[in-house]
């Protein structure tokens, strides 16, 4: 079974920043349980996988994303 080749979203869209008030695009990138999703699963690069997780971690602090999901 050939598995595809995950893309990294974010440099298809040609994104040099991540911001942290775009909360439906930080939304990808979070599971249920209010985690960050690791590289692996998303399929981003390491840059922008380093710009997510600090974009998400801002919008925790600003309340605009939850650091638990709901149970």
């Amino acid at each position: 079974m050939a598995y595809r080749e995950k893309k990294c979203r974010l440099c298809e869209q040609q994104a040099q920043e991540v911001d942290y008030k775009d909360v439906n695009l930080l939304r990808g990138f979070v599971s249920f349980q209010g985690k960050i999703i690791n590289r692996k699963r998303t399929g981003n690069c390491a840059k922008h996988q380093r710009l997510a997780t600090r974009a998400i971690k801002r919008a925790r602090f600003l309340a605009l994303l939850p650091y638990v999901g709901d149970q």
